[in-house]
């Protein structure tokens, strides 16, 4: 029977790990994270999920990474599968695997390669994604190319909306590859590193938003950081606000000539840089959700300035 072990996290960490069990594969061990108390966990353990499976389970927070190597070398895994974990797997580790290690990327490869690639894509106005299944290297999401599949990104998509999408699509493909890797026949593509990108970790003030930018932009943003994930910032009146929703709304043109927050037919817009609009559709200050009918009343007397950008 052939062996893997398992290296994941999340949701794509779940469905993955579900896809290898149903191919019959032995999976002893499975290698998770630590829940990050700071975060917001609004997807799948992996942990509870290989429990209730009776697989044994370690984390890279509470098992040192000689341990970890020696518990995955005494396995003798055919496979060493990552999906969605947090840290790069060093070389030596790699190379414990007899037929391969192998990783689920959230992107088309070699584009958005590195960290957060869904919130980039969305960030740099990226028509469609995807899930790219590769061979791992000691460069992080530079190995052979297994197989891919694209998702398209709607104008409207939020970072989740694309999750689960990029979700769908890494279970289909490692459904897919799994009976040709098992029986030795798989192929792969090296892939062309000069016809990508790479991107590193966000950061909080990554989300500030600098209304000097045109409305696209700014929308981008605002579907990039959406809940779960932190929310744009900025701030009203003076007051910290977060806005987790917009809609394009580009033929509504404002009239101010600068960023301002403005009412028509009672609904919320925001003038951005370039003159052109967003419609609100979520928004809270000082950590409370805002009536947008109640702020469209007040628009209507006066028209709210904003500020270019804020510190953190």
């Amino acid at each position: 029977m052939t062996r893997a072990v398992i290296f994941a996290y999340g949701d794509v960490g779940v469905r993955c790990l579900a896809t290898v069990l149903a191919h019959e594969i032995d999976v002893p061990l499975v290698v998770t994270h630590e829940d990050d108390p700071a975060e917001t966990r609004w997807y799948q353990s992996v942990a509870d999920f290989a429990r209730d499976r009776d697989i044994a389970v370690i984390t890279a927070e509470t098992t040192t990474a000689a341990q970890v190597m020696e518990r995955v070398a005494s396995l003798r895994p055919d496979f060493i599968f990552s999906f969605y974990y947090r840290r790069m797997l060093p070389e030596a580790l790699l190379a414990i695997a007899r037929r391969g290690a192998i990783n689920m990327h959230g992107s088309l490869l070699p584009q958005f390669r590195g960290r957060a690639p869904i919130n980039w894509a969305i960030l740099q106005g990226a028509a469609q994604t995807g899930a790219s299944l590769h061979y791992m290297t000691g460069k992080p999401d530079a190995g052979a190319i297994i197989a891919q599949r694209a998702v398209r990104i709607l104008p409207d998509d939020t970072a989740v909306d694309v999750f689960r999408k990029v979700c769908a699509a890494a279970e289909s493909i490692l459904d897919a590859a799994l009976p040709s890797l098992i029986e030795g026949t798989s192929e792969a593509v090296e892939q062309d590193l000069a016809a990508g990108n790479y991107f590193g970790a966000r950061r909080p003030d990554d989300g500030i938003i600098d209304w000097s930018q045109p409305a696209q932009r700014i929308h981008d943003l605002v579907r990039a950081v959406a809940p779960p994930f932190p929310g744009a910032r900025t701030t009203i009146d003076g007051r910290p606000a977060r806005f987790l929703r917009t809609l394009r709304t580009f033929d509504i043109v404002g009239r101010q000539s600068r960023p301002v927050l403005f009412e028509l037919d009672g609904r919320c817009y925001a003038e951005c840089g370039d003159g052109r609009s967003l419609r609100l559709l979520s928004v809270e200050i000082d950590g409370a959700a805002v009536d947008l009918a109640t702020l469209a009343r007040r628009l209507a007397c006066r028209p709210i300035d904003l500020p270019l950008r804020v510190s953190a």
